[in-house]
């Protein structure tokens, strides 16, 4: 029953545990992210601007070596396919800090919150960008 109501979602059982991986990793490095941001914004005294790309990569790091080595099992990586996953991780900061931006000096929201915003966006764009990068499709 479990194998026929993941197939109406997903390709593959493997696709679903990697889609479950992916989400336990990223889940995970975004507590980290989170905690960060707010220890270094309200106890650090930091802009939440300047505190939100420290938080984003140290996550990073952590993310990058459980997304290789757990979530895509993608150990042995090329120079090209570090390079790449360093610049699309690149953009993903430059998409994080525009939707903090945004949401912070032009909508006037929370920089807690609006980071909830930003880490969803970037979350969609991170699986597709890893998953190309990280199984070799360039």
């Amino acid at each position: 029953m479990f194998d026929s109501l993941v197939r109406k979602f997903f390709p593959s059982t493997d696709r679903f545990w990697e889609v479950f991986r992916f989400l336990a990793v990223g889940g995970g490095c975004f507590l980290l992210e989170y905690f960060l941001l707010y220890t270094l914004t309200e106890y650090g005294g930091l802009n939440p601007l300047v505190s939100a790309p420290i938080a984003f990569t140290v996550s990073l790091v952590v993310n990058y070596i459980l997304c290789v080595y757990v979530v895509f099992h993608a150990k042995q990586q090329t120079g090209k396919q570090m390079a790449l996953f360093a610049l699309t991780s690149i953009m993903g900061l430059g998409i994080n800090q525009a939707v903090m931006w945004f949401f912070i000096d032009i909508m006037g929201i929370w920089y807690m919150f609006a980071k909830v915003i930003a880490s969803a966006i970037v979350m969609i764009w991170n699986y597709f960008t890893k998953r190309y990068v990280l199984h070799g499709h360039m």
